[in-house]
């Protein structure tokens, strides 16, 4: 699988830029604001979190391209 990988969740209040199996950053919106948050997965649980998001994410979250990424992000940023 090709890093990094792009996900959100279902009701668009939050994207994840997903680095490898056990990294992932995810940049939620509240308002106009997003916050980011970096999160390293120690546990297995939360190792099983990422393979979900990269395998099982159909339920929960949507595959999002780089571009449209980038795109959403940027415009939080600009509006600061």
């Amino acid at each position: 699988m090709k890093f990094p990988q792009y996900r959100k969740y279902k009701n668009g209040l939050s994207y994840f830029k997903i680095i490898n199996t056990s990294q992932f950053t995810e940049y939620k919106t509240l308002g106009s604001k997003l916050d980011e948050f970096n999160f390293e997965a120690k546990i297995l649980p939360d190792r099983n979190y990422i393979s979900d998001m990269l395998t099982n994410y159909e339920t929960h979250w949507d595959f999002i391209e780089e571009a449209e990424f980038d795109k959403i992000i940027k415009g939080f940023q600009k509006e600061k």
